[in-house]
Formats: C-alpha cells, sequence, structure tokens
C-alpha cells in the first residue's frame, strides 16, 4: 500500500471523529442551554424585582436623611411613570418662614431646578433629588400599590421622624408580581415607621419569620 495514501485515510478518520465530536458537543450545549436559559431568566427577573424595592428604598432613605441634615422639613413625593407603570420618586425640602410654613400647598419647597427658599445656608443652594423609575420592571410584571389608598407622599420633620399631621401619607408600598410570574417573585413590600424608617419585608411569611411584614 502507497504510504501516502495511507497517511490520508488516517487523516480522514481523524477529521470525521473530530467533526462528530464538534457535532455532540453543539448537541450537549444545546441542551444545556435549554436548561439554563429558564434558570438564568428567572434569576434576572428575581434581581430586577430586588432592585425595584431598592431603588424605594433609596428615596425614602434619601428624604429622611436629607431632613436630619438640613435640619428642617423634607418629603418624598410618588407619581406615575409613563414608561414602565412603576413610580418616580422625587426628594423635596423646605424651610419654613413666617406666614409660610411647609405645608403641601406651601410653594417654598425645593425643586430639580430651583433651591428652596429661605435656605440659613445659601451656599448650599439644595435643589430636589429626583429619580425616574424608568429602568424598573414593567407594572406588567410586578406592580407597585402605595397604602392607603390615593397616599402618594412622606412627609419628614426635621428629627427625621414622620409627620403625622400630613393628609395622603404613605404607610407602605407593596410589589405584587402578577399571575405569569407569582412563583418566581415573592410579594414585597416596604413599611415606614413612624420614626422614619423605611423596613423592607416578605408578604405572607409566618409570624414567626424576622423577614415576613408583621
Amino acid at each position: 500500500m502507497h504510504p501516502v495514501s495511507s497517511q490520508r485515510r488516517r487523516h480522514g478518520r481523524a477529521a470525521g471523529f473530530t467533526f462528530v465530536e464538534m457535532m455532540v458537543v453543539v448537541g450537549l450545549t444545546a441542551v444545556l442551554l435549554g436548561f439554563g436559559i429558564p434558570s438564568m431568566s428567572n434569576w434576572l427577573l428575581a434581581n430586577k424585582a430586588a432592585a425595584a424595592s431598592e431603588f424605594y428604598l433609596e428615596g425614602f432613605r434619601a428624604a429622611r436623611q436629607q431632613a436630619i441634615g438640613h435640619n428642617t422639613t423634607s418629603r418624598i413625593v410618588l407619581s406615575n411613570n409613563q414608561t414602565t407603570g412603576q413610580m418616580d420618586w422625587q426628594v423635596d425640602i423646605c424651610f419654613p418662614a413666617d406666614g409660610a410654613p411647609c405645608t403641601t400647598a406651601s410653594g417654598n419647597w425645593s425643586t430639580p431646578t430651583t433651591a428652596a427658599p429661605n435656605d440659613p445656608d445659601p451656599g448650599l443652594k439644595y435643589t430636589s433629588l429626583r429619580r425616574t423609575a424608568d429602568v424598573l420592571p414593567s407594572s406588567t410584571v410586578i406592580a407597585p400599590s402605595l397604602l392607603p389608598v390615593n397616599a402618594y407622599a412622606v412627609y419628614y420633620t426635621a428629627l427625621g421622624w414622620v409627620d403625622t399631621s400630613v393628609p395622603n401619607r404613605v404607610t407602605s408600598m407593596q410589589f405584587d408580581p402578577l399571575p405569569a410570574y407569582a412563583a418566581q417573585l415573592p410579594t414585597t413590600a416596604i413599611a415606614i415607621t413612624l420614626a422614619g424608617m423605611p423596613i423592607r419585608c416578605t408578604v405572607g411569611l409566618a409570624a414567626t419569620d424576622s423577614r415576613g411584614c408583621q
């Protein structure tokens, strides 16, 4: 037998075996991806849902910190986001003046473009902190609700406590996954204590579970 022909046959067998191996690997990869993609999707979904509650925790904490830091009244106002159906938030501060207290109708509040008037330290020139919910999961995945119904804001005293005299005060915010996602996502909530502290909890857990909403 000619040595070149023999060598070619060996190379052909080796090449054919390598191709089969490659096809086996491709097939196994496809199977693994078939199992892995749903798990990865669920993981990403859970992380997005967790980011939603963290987004609002940041707002409530910021509002309380601004009240304490400026030794004055602050508030967080929540409003509907037209893109995701979630809620944007804005943190304002207000310095009361003679005949111009810091009420819901007062014009002394800061805005995102205008500093609060009557600031005893005008060098700070605090303008409102605003965050939009454009990057949060759609409300068709997890729907937010403010409690009680018609509530939309929390006002804080200079000590960081909640001003309970203000009407339409938010006491908690709940995040309910829609039925299609109920198996992957828990129902969570943020409760605002009278001391102004936002606390995240999971709805439906046993009363003995410290993670539950009591």
